[in-house]
This record gives structure tokens, C-alpha cells and sequence, in this order.
């Protein structure tokens, strides 16, 4: 019977058999590298040839003067991002609930979903133009008013603001998608009997609609803890500056200039590796948690 089942199910394996050897090629492979994190680690030495020096690096990086700023900013900045993407996406996925024609809200969610396809990179060209403090569109309308301009990318207190507005702005389609998806699943008759017992469209959404895409919100949430260090480097990689490092500068940032632009390869790598095992470990609690509340499981 066991045997009869492989064999029924051997073109699924064989199917996913590609997607397994990418992802052993470039991610469980590159995972030897992680050894530079214990190393000295000289490219003319090699992984096999370099010094062993135990956690000498993960004790030089905490003696950064400015590691703590940076592991703030990072879960700051993440946690806005979090946060907005979830609630962002909920409240626009119930406005075009409530729209009547089809062809109105197929065109209004294919709009607001075309952004997730845009990299980073033309979008970050986008919004240096339009936050030029000479030329951009929003100074000029500030100057319209009679308020002077104001240097939003260069600016500490406005950057990780401008991150997380930008950041939802792309990606809120995709979350969009989602809950209308889930909004479907919600019984129509239930609307029906809250129309015959007097109910308008206000406590409708409160007391059915919300209600019924809860599990989907708690699961969504849940699921994003595993993102608490992950604020977003090609993002900030090509907006930051170095006058807005004070709030801007993220976990992954500093790997790049530590590990690409210092060639200081080990206490990059040990940074990346912390970042690694603490997001693992809040996958794991994710996962665990939407077992819990919204009885989800891969297994």
C-alpha cells in the first residue's frame, strides 16, 4: 500500500525535484561559508587556510559604538512596515468589498497591485524625484502653500518615515489580494439575515466581515514575525545616505559596507549570521503561534 502510494505520487517529486536542487545550490551550499564568521578570514588564505578565532568577531561587532543604533533602527523600521502593511491592505481589500460594478474594482485593484511589480530600483528613482528638495513635486506644493521645502531623504527625523510610507505603497496590492481572497469565503446569507434583522453596512462589516477574515489578519500577523530584522535593504540601499545614518542605517546595510566596501569579511559575516539565527528563531515562533490562533500548518 505504501509503496503504491510512492509510486502514484513520483511525478510530484520529480516535479519539485528542480526547485530542490536550486535551492541546495544557493542556499544550502553558501551555507559553508558561514565558517568565515569563526575565521580571520584572508581570501588568499581561504576557508580552509584562514585562522580559527572562535567568537572574537561576534565580540568586535558588539563593541561597535554604533551596533545598538542599528539593531534599533532595523526592528524600528520593521515593525512600522509590519504594521502598515497589515492594516493598510485590510482597510482597502473592505472599500473595494463594498463596490458594486466588477469592472470598477477589478480596475482599481489591478492599479493599486502594478507597484509590487516595480523593483526597488526604479522605484527609488521615482520617489528621489519626487522628493527633490529643488524640483520635487511635494516641495514645490509645499512652497505653494508657503512652507518651506524640506530634504525629506536627507533629513534623520523624516527618512524612516518616508521608508515604511514608501514601502506599503508598493507592496499593499499584494495584501490587498489576500484578504479580498479570504473575503470571499465569508458566507453571503450572513449578510442577508444581518439586512432582515436591520443591520447597515457599518455593523455588517464590524460584526460579519471582520469577524470572518480574523483568522486570515491573525495569520497574516503571525507570519510576519519572521520578518522583524528584515527591514528592507534594496529599499533603503538606494535611498540612504550617510547623513541620515543616525536612523536609516539597517542590519543589512552594514553588512554591505562592512563585507563589500572594508572587505572586513568575518565580522560581516558573524553580523549576517546573528541576524540569521535570531530571524530563525522568530520564524520558528511564528509558525507556532499561527498553529495556535489561525490552526495553520505547512505539516
Amino acid at each position: 500500500m505504501h509503496k503504491m502510494k510512492w509510486i502514484r505520487e513520483l511525478p510530484l517529486h520529480v516535479m519539485i525535484l528542480p526547485a530542490f536542487i536550486i535551492v541546495f545550490i544557493y542556499s544550502y551550499i553558501p551555507m559553508f561559508g558561514l565558517i568565515i564568521a569563526f575565521q580571520n578570514f584572508t581570501p588568499v588564505n581561504g576557508f580552509l587556510g584562514s585562522k580559527y578565532v572562535g567568537l572574537d568577531n561576534f565580540k568586535y561587532i558588539l563593541q561597535f559604538p554604533d551596533i545598538y543604533q542599528v539593531l534599533w533602527n532595523t526592528v524600528n523600521i520593521a515593525l512600522m512596515k509590519i504594521v502598515g502593511n497589515l492594516i493598510v491592505p485590510v482597510i482597502i481589500a473592505l472599500l473595494l468589498n463594498e463596490l458594486i460594478r466588477p469592472f470598477h474594482k477589478r480596475t482599481i485593484q489591478t492599479i493599486v497591485y502594478l507597484p509590487n511589480f516595480l523593483s526597488w530600483v526604479i522605484v527609488s528613482g521615482l520617489i528621489i524625484d519626487i522628493l527633490s528638495p529643488s524640483e520635487g513635486i511635494v516641495n514645490k506644493a509645499l512652497q505653494f502653500v508657503g512652507i518651506q521645502e524640506v530634504f525629506f531623504l536627507g533629513n534623520q527625523t523624516w527618512f524612516p518615515f518616508i521608508m515604511v510610507i514608501t514601502d506599503i505603497w508598493k507592496n499593499f496590492g499584494f495584501g490587498t489580494v489576500i484578504f479580498l481572497a479570504a473575503l470571499t469565503g465569508i458566507d453571503p446569507t450572513l449578510y442577508e439575515s444581518s439586512i432582515v434583522d436591520g443591520a447597515n453596512r457599518w455593523k455588517q462589516t464590524i460584526h460579519i466581515t471582520l469577524p470572518g477574515i480574523k483568522p486570515v489578519i491573525i495569520l497574516m500577523t503571525v507570519l510576519s514575525l519572521g520578518n522583524i530584522l528584515n527591514a528592507g535593504f534594496e529599499q533603503i540601499f538606494n535611498l540612504y545616505n550617510p547623513m541620515v545614518y543616525a536612523t536609516g542605517d539597517i542590519i543589512d546595510t552594514l553588512v554591505y559596507r562592512l563585507g563589500i566596501v572594508d572587505a572586513q569579511y568575518s565580522p560581516a559575516t558573524a553580523v549576517g549570521l546573528f541576524k540569521s539565527v535570531i530571524s530563525f528563531i522568530m520564524i520558528a515562533v511564528s509558525y507556532k503561534l499561527a498553529d495556535k490562533f489561525a490552526n495553520y500548518r505547512i505539516f
